[in-house]
């Protein structure tokens, strides 16, 4: 199995709900539903493949504060080498809605002080050589972000392929949002995006269409892998071939996080060499379970998926 890394935002949620309708200024609602854990869309995929028991290693920082202390003993060992910044952790407090969509705000916290030096002190290049590296929230580590070329330049050295989930841009998809994601698609050899992502930055409205004009911007034998929610998801090869997953029909619980789950999942099953198909079965598979699950469940990778 190629090994496989993420990268990214590791904060707190705190999930809240349902809401509705959505409270009017100044009164107080009751809602039945309360859970503090883990979040971030690497914190979600770390936690996932640890569900899954998928070996891994996780690149992430954490505040100085009680939040951090209890983010980090969630990792355990992988968490070590974990640089602490600032005063506070980043926390997320997500609304959730009737229909397993949420609401999020979230503060700045520790997120935009994580940098490259921080991953360097956490993966090792030669360790990590010919595998995969989930790179995600790009939007909201501002320090990494100011970095990426460096980043990149140290995957191509050691043969490492980035994975890339940049999540939704604060300000939507911006000309200059556009524009920086662009150019980090033209250094990935993976693209994770979901189906609003994919659409709104290529600026079209069919989301194979999309994804090949994201394709078009990569390296040579880019994979573009595009989530589609209850409709499953596509993938489109090097070669320009399309392969499409269906997601089981199921009661949505909470939809927090499927995407990265999707990535997990995703990502396990291609680093064993699986190939498109039965990576994008798994994703779909594995998150279905998780959003429609409380406590969450992960179920093992089918393994009677395509070959």
């Amino acid at each position: 199995m190629r090994p496989l890394a993420v990268i990214g935002n590791v904060n707190v949620d705190l999930i809240m709900g349902p809401a509705a309708p959505w409270p009017q200024p100044g009164t107080e609602i009751i809602v039945d539903h309360d859970e503090l854990r883990v979040g971030g869309s690497a914190g979600n995929a770390a936690l996932a493949w640890m569900a899954l028991g998928t070996p891994f290693e996780i690149a992430a920082s954490i505040g100085s504060d009680r939040f951090g202390a209890w983010l980090a003993e969630n990792f355990g060992e992988r968490a070590r080498h974990w640089p602490v910044h600032g005063d506070s952790t980043t926390l997320s407090v997500g609304i959730t809605h009737p229909d397993g969509e949420r609401t999020f705000f979230t503060t700045r916290g520790h997120l935009p002080l994580f940098s490259l030096e921080d991953v360097f002190a956490v993966l090792d290049g030669p360790r990590l050589a010919g595998g995969i590296a989930l790179l995600c929230g790009s939007f909201l580590t501002d320090g990494l972000v100011q970095e990426y070329d460096g980043f990149f330049d140290w995957a191509d050295r050691h043969g490492i392929a980035v994975a890339l989930d940049t999540g939704w841009p604060l300000h939507g998809w911006t000309e200059e949002n556009r524009a920086a994601a662009t150019d980090w698609l033209s250094r990935c050899r993976i693209a994770l995006f979901n189906e609003v992502e994919t659409t709104n930055l290529a600026g079209v409205t069919d989301p194979e269409e999309a994804g090949r004009l994201l394709q078009q911007g990569m390296p040579q034998g880019a994979v573009v892998v595009v989530k589609c929610g209850p409709k499953g998801a596509i993938a489109i090869d090097a070669d320009g071939t399309l392969f499409r997953a269906e997601a089981p029909s199921v009661a949505v619980v909470d939809t927090i996080g499927a995407g990265d789950v999707f990535n997990a999942a995703f990502l396990s099953a291609y680093a064993e060499g699986r190939g498109l198909a039965a990576s994008l079965a798994a994703g779909t598979a594995v998150a279905s379970l998780a959003i429609s699950t409380h406590p969450r469940r992960y179920a093992p990778i089918p393994q009677e998926i395509p070959a």
